[in-house]
């Protein structure tokens, strides 16, 4: 059964970067979702995909699908630079502004 190795990216409702820095093991599904007639939920027969490995490093997720014959493919982080800026978001409100406020 194939699975992905990721890390997960930080969600687009917040700045923060909680629930980013483990890798993820999860399993591809072999079968399509359907949708219940009587409900409308949609569904899969398959249980192997609601399950969602967590690891700390790329190596022991590897290591992991190495060891149970599981067929991984990785898909590396794409990184972006932190915007940090020099003294904050107290600038905003400093009394030595250099520049006028403008709203």
């Amino acid at each position: 059964m194939p699975a992905r190795i990721y890390r997960p990216s930080k969600t687009a409702m917040s700045s923060g970067t909680a629930r980013t820095r483990h890798w993820v093991l999860e399993y591809a599904s072999d079968t399509a979702r359907e949708v219940d007639p009587l409900m409308g939920w949609t569904s899969n027969a398959d249980t192997q995909s609601q399950v969602r490995l967590r690891f700390a490093t790329k190596e022991a997720a590897l290591e992991y699908a190495k060891e149970h014959g599981i067929e991984a493919t990785v898909v590396d982080p794409k990184t972006r630079k932190p915007n940090v800026r020099p003294r904050g978001y107290g600038e905003n409100f400093a009394t030595d502004r250099r520049g006028a406020w403008t709203h």
